[in-house]
């Protein structure tokens, strides 16, 4: 029974659609009779279940078009047009269909969650580990979590943990906890096992409150008023007004009937599906996938949007923003690639950050031997003819830290970035920052939404206030809610609904309620499905979040296109309905007009189909390669860049040595600004082509002459300083006076910031407009 319940609307369609060709064949070849047998059957089929929609509508209290089809049904089989009928249970099918496809959704957004929490526990006893329900673990019991597992319970650890608490708080760094801290069910264990002991029980742990906050915010959202029956709350009436008058005034029931042929509401049932439909296909060529035409609707009306930070804003996951090393003696690019090889084994999101920055520089890899990971410390092995040890300050340092390394240390903290420290042959030689980068994108969507008719944007994250606002500033948000968790975030939805229509995109467990409390939900699940795609409206599936301000004008272009469609559909068929019932339109030419007005109806729906106005930027395939290749030149500059700031680190006010200066001077003129010329020959005009005009470049362009400038300036105080030496004014050769440092450090710093703008504007303005190998839009 069950099956059939949720396959009835589907079998309607099929069965309705299937007898309507073989009694529409009949009727045209013969037998007629059969054909007119067959076709009487539909619409009676369309009768019944009509009546049965009605019947349901008035239990709900709800007004519905169908009403309208089941009359128009009625009349066709009262003056003899089975066809007409048998069209009308058709597209009765179709739209009901439709909507079942949307309605879906309901009974699927707990699935992910539900399968995500664990369903038993490793409990510690005197008698050794025992597996048991979760629902069976009390307070006060010794809890075993593997590495890799979900804390299934809330609890207190017995000693120091690493976890994964991304689903919870959206914060893509794991997270080391000491003995004695609170840990919430849901997370992961990211690092060796660890002990804890439960303080609540499964039903009353932090994971069960966020499946029972989807389900609440589930119940308090409004459902969806289909844009028809709005107009059948009208229509309806004066359909029977007109059609009642015509009979009570002429005496001549035909013209009753006459009426209610031309008034099949098929633009209603037909022409605006077609509409939303054609947005939902157009949307999906994007990579966004919108679940049914009420999200399309919402997503149409929507004027404030809420974004989590982690995963949406940013990439949700660590990547390496700078190198720190020892002394300018050792080569960062070497102790990347050494550091990279050793990770190759590991499975620690840190270390796959460190791999990805060595590939994107095109760095030769080896498999390293003799691994040993010392859990809650780090990993040791064996690369080439090196050792090479990565992990903790204190692991690879000891208990006294060298001054560079606290300078690391300040850094970490200012930034809120994460380090690894790397030491070869047993000497300390650097460190890896890493941090979550904004997306490149990010502000372009930004500036995009607020076109597309967006008018707050608001960020709501469970991040720390500092690195929040950080974020909301680059990206360009109106306000920044920052250490919320996920009641937080229910409610920051509910307060913002008061003022407008709401649009909630999040990546992760932690927004499963607000995406579903908001008017519209989107979750991005480029990187795999999670219980935010299920409790979501809207999935965008490429990993370009400006995809989203497309999305919205599709949205907003498929809405009005059904209501053009609607209205010019429904205006006609009232003008007919007067004729009608003035005796000018006898039933038959009525059904046939009809149906011409159907036709109209759906031509102007089926406009949704062609593109309209996006903010997506098309590339020829020769840029899009060109812009690839420049790509990976600027990623293989970084190196350069960092390596400014180290050899400006080391100078000091004491006589420096020249040469590390000299060495990156060449590394400026022979990798860096070669690289920088190219970009001013051919980024900077296919940017130009893309965005339709030379201003969008004028900054670039800019940027370019200062790097220029910058650099030359650099080189003419080496040469400057290298001719005093020669005279004997400045002393020992190939060093630099405290009054040199000054003026060499001045220039290196401002240079590395110079370039670090510049590199995060070509990133935003430039590199964001390529299309991902997998980009639906390549």
């Amino acid at each position: 029974m069950e099956w059939w319940r949720s396959r009835a609307d589907l079998m309607l369609f099929v069965v309705s659609t299937g007898l309507l060709l073989v009694g529409a064949y009949f009727w045209v070849s013969g037998p007629r009779p059969w054909g007119e047998t067959i076709l009487v059957a539909v619409a009676a089929l369309g009768l019944v279940v009509s009546a049965w929609w009605i019947a349901r509508a008035i239990r709900n209290r709800e007004f519905t078009v169908d009403v309208i089809a089941f009359l128009a049904l009625a009349g066709a089989l009262w003056v003899g047009e089975p066809l007409a009928g048998a069209v009308i249970t058709v597209m009765l099918a179709t739209g009901q269909l439709l909507e079942d496809r949307a309605a879906a959704r309901a009974r699927r957004e707990l699935s992910l969650l539900v399968e995500r929490a664990p369903r038993t526990a490793r409990r510690l006893t005197a008698d050794g580990l025992d597996d048991v329900p979760v629902d069976d673990v009390r307070v006060g019991d010794r809890i075993l979590v593997r590495t890799g597992e979900v804390v299934p319970v809330d609890g207190r650890l017995s000693a120091a943990g690493v976890l994964d608490e991304s689903a919870l708080t959206g914060e893509p760094m794991p997270v080391e906890r000491p003995a004695g801290d609170q840990v919430r069910s849901g997370v992961v264990n990211a690092g060796p096992p660890v002990e804890l002991r439960a303080t609540a029980t499964a039903t009353e742990s932090t994971y069960a409150g966020v499946v029972r906050l989807v389900q609440q915010a589930q119940a308090s959202s409004a459902p969806f008023v289909r844009a028809a029956d709005r107009v059948a709350i009208i229509f309806v009436p004066l359909t029977l007004v007109l059609a009642v008058g015509a009979w009570a005034l002429s005496g001549d029931s035909v013209r009753a009937v006459a009426v209610l042929v031309v008034a099949t509401p098929c633009p209603l049932l037909l022409a605006a599906p077609i509409a939303i439909m054609s947005g939902l296909s157009r949307a999906a060529r994007i990579g966004v996938v919108i679940k049914g035409g009420g999200a399309l609707e919402r997503l149409a009306a929507g004027r404030i949007m809420l974004f989590d930070k982690t995963g949406t804003l940013t990439q949700g996951q660590p990547a390496l923003s700078d190198v720190v090393m020892a002394s300018t003696d050792v080569d960062a690019t070497e102790v990347l690639r050494l550091a990279a090889s050793l990770d190759q084994v590991s499975t620690h999101v840190l270390a796959s950050a460190i791999v990805t920055a060595a590939v994107q520089r095109d760095l030769e890899l080896e498999l390293p031997t003799e691994v040993r990971e010392e859990h809650g410390y780090g990993l040791s092995g064996r690369v080439g003819s090196h050792d090479v040890r990565l992990g903790k300050a204190a692991w690879i340092m000891g208990d006294t830290p060298p001054a560079w390394a606290r300078q690391v240390r300040r850094r970490v903290d200012l930034d809120g970035s994460l380090s690894v420290f790397v030491a070869v042959d047993g000497v300390p030689a650097g460190a890896f920052l890493l941090e979550d980068p904004i997306r490149p994108d990010a502000p372009r969507m930004v500036r995009a939404l607020r076109e597309a008719g967006i008018t707050r944007v608001v960020l709501v994250t469970g991040d720390r206030a500092d690195a929040a606002g950080a974020v909301g500033r680059i990206v360009g948000v109106d306000t920044v809610l920052a250490d919320r968790d996920p009641a937080d975030k229910l409610a920051a939805i509910t307060l913002e609904s008061d003022g407008a229509a709401t649009i909630m995109v999040g990546d992760g467990v932690n927004d499963a309620p607000a995406l579903a409390a908001a008017g519209v939900g989107v979750a991005l699940a480029s990187h795999g499905a999670t219980a935010s795609s299920e409790a979501a409206d809207v999935v965008l599936t490429v990993d370009r979040i400006d995809a989203l301000a497309d999305a919205i004008l599709i949205a907003q272009r498929s809405r009005r296109v059904a209501f053009q469609a609607v209205t010019v559909g429904m205006g006609l068929s009232l003008v007919a309905m007067v004729v009608a019932a003035l005796g000018y339109l006898p039933p038959t030419a009525g059904a046939l007009l009809q149906e011409v007005i159907d036709v109209l109806a759906i031509a102007i729906a089926l406009r949704a189909v062609l593109p309209g106005r996006t903010h997506t930027v098309t590339m020829p395939a020769l840029d899009i390669e060109t812009a690839r290749q420049l790509r990976a030149e600027h990623d293989a500059t970084l190196a350069v860049v960092e390596q400014i700031r180290a050899v400006a680190d080391a100078l000091t006010s004491e006589r420096s040595s020249l040469a590390p200066v000299s060495a990156l001077h060449q590394r400026l003129e022979t990798d860096l600004l070669p690289h920088e010329r190219a970009d001013q020959a051919l980024l900077l005009p296919l940017m130009s082509r893309a965005l339709g005009g030379a201003d969008a470049t004028a900054t670039l362009s800019r940027t370019h002459a200062e790097i220029e400038h910058q650099v030359g300036r650099l080189g003419r105080l080496l040469a400057g300083l290298e001719r005093d030496a020669r005279e004997g004014q400045t002393g020992e050769t190939g060093a630099a006076a405290p009054e040199d440092v000054v003026e060499l450090r001045r220039l290196l710093y401002g240079l590395y910031g110079i370039l670090r703008l510049h590199n995060a504007q070509e990133e935003e303005g430039a590199f964001s407009l390529v299309p991902t190998a997998h980009s639906p839009r390549s």
